[in-house]
């Protein structure tokens, strides 16, 4: 297996996995979704709120703050000495006193681990107005994805096999093609078909469909696929790949050692 990286961000990416079989590389996006822990915010203490937004709302606007993970600091509840008690493996607070008129952003939170801080300081939580307070304690702890949408650290993640195009000799250069082409990756230059970027190709095939020649030719590379992929700010989306990664490993591990049992 090979990857050619394409775009790379601290939020986004996208790459082309070659020589992979389809069940790993599914594996890897449905384990980036659902399995990667991550911190985020469980539950929400409210002192005070003279707001118009009930302690509920604003308590699930919270659970939705990103928030930077630490996995060499925390464990996930499940694995902790405390038994999901709550101690200073397993969670941390985050504290919030304000008084308007004033609009209350995600950077207003105040984190007791300076490593684990929020994602985006410019999310606004509730636009307070004159004489209105909020005061609350939120409590953040790892999670998965599969178990709530707010432990989703892979915001966006699929994947599409690599296209092959072939423009054969015999092709006339009519130009059907290139009118009926979605993604607009068909040209004529010196009256010869090109594509520009056959990436952005989605395989509909419909240049295809088109030719009454059949002088072009689009079909999937085998055990090749384009992933597209975003991350909510918890980890740099290369960290958030290679966790899925070991995740997967860390699990094949585990089905290792029920197997062997069995047998």
């Amino acid at each position: 297996m090979d990857i050619d990286i394409i775009e790379l961000s601290d939020t986004k990416a996208r790459f082309v996995l070659n020589d992979i079989e389809p069940a790993i590389a599914n594996g890897l996006r449905r384990i980036i979704l659902a399995e990667v822990p991550t911190m985020a915010i469980d539950y929400v203490n409210i002192y005070d709120n003279t707001s118009v937004l009930f302690d509920e709302q604003i308590a699930l606007r919270m659970g939705l703050i990103p928030l930077i993970t630490d996995l060499e600091s925390y464990v996930l509840p499940e694995d902790c000495d405390c038994d999901g008690e709550g101690c200073t493996r397993c969670q941390l607070s985050l504290n919030l006193s304000a008084e308007g008129p004033k609009i209350i952003y995600s950077g207003d939170l105040l984190s007791s681990d300076p490593k684990v801080t929020v994602a985006d300081e410019k999310i606004p939580i509730i636009d307070l107005r004159e004489r209105q307070t909020l005061v609350l304690e939120a409590v953040a702890k790892l999670g998965i994805g599969r178990k709530h949408a707010k432990w989703q650290a892979g915001v966006g993640c699929g994947y599409k096999n690599m296209p092959i195009i072939t423009i054969k000799e015999d092709c006339d250069s009519c130009g059907r093609c290139v009118d009926e082409c979605p993604r607009n990756i068909l040209v004529i230059n010196n009256d010869k078909l090109e594509v520009t970027d056959p990436l952005k190709c989605n395989l509909c095939k419909l240049c295809m469909g088109i030719c009454d020649i059949n002088a072009i030719d689009v079909m999937e590379k085998p055990n090749s696929y384009i992933f597209n992929m975003e991350s909510d700010g918890s980890y740099p989306v290369k960290e958030l790949v290679i966790q899925g990664a070991d995740t997967i490993i860390q699990k094949a591990g585990q089905l290792k050692e029920i197997l062997s049992e069995i047998e």
